[in-house]
């Protein structure tokens, strides 16, 4: 799977150990940066992963920060994007089957590490589901209709 990794100073530690255990899987991986731990405004390094997901450059996403929330936000500006934010498995489970999302966004001050990466392990294996959920996720861009 083609995954775009990104993440701001405070998700910098994770998205290291992310980036290296997906490689291992044998997934390619492009680190859209930030690459140190030195503080940056973390929009600038999200919404380049959320844009190229957006434009099928790559199946999925996955954003790290403080508490995953603003990095969230930023991603679900994008059109196209359905960004979770989980803090363990059964949150990804449930965003990938009930939501088919695309984007994962994480926060490393409120997750495990060990956790972190099952729920990484978790939301990539996870199916959509389909059915009445696609129905939903269809209405979800504004110009979409039952």
């Amino acid at each position: 799977m083609r995954i775009a990794i990104g993440s701001d100073h405070a998700g910098f530690d994770y998205k290291e150990k992310i980036r290296a255990m997906l490689a291992g899987l044998g997934h390619e991986v492009e680190d859209m940066g930030t690459y140190s731990d030195e503080s940056v405004d973390y929009p600038l390094w999200i919404r380049p992963v959320a844009e190229a997901v957006s434009r099928g450059e790559y199946e999925r996403g996955i954003i790290l920060g403080g508490s995953g929330n603003g990095e969230a936000i930023v991603a679900n500006k994008v059109p196209g994007i359905r960004c979770t934010l989980c803090w363990n498995v059964e949150s990804a489970e449930f965003a990938r089957q009930h939501n088919d999302a695309n984007v994962l966004s994480m926060g490393q001050r409120l997750v495990e590490e060990e956790t972190a990466l099952e729920v990484v392990r978790v939301w990539l294996n996870t199916g959509f589901d389909g059915g009445r959920h696609e129905r939903r996720i269809r209405q979800i861009e504004p110009e979409a209709t039952a």
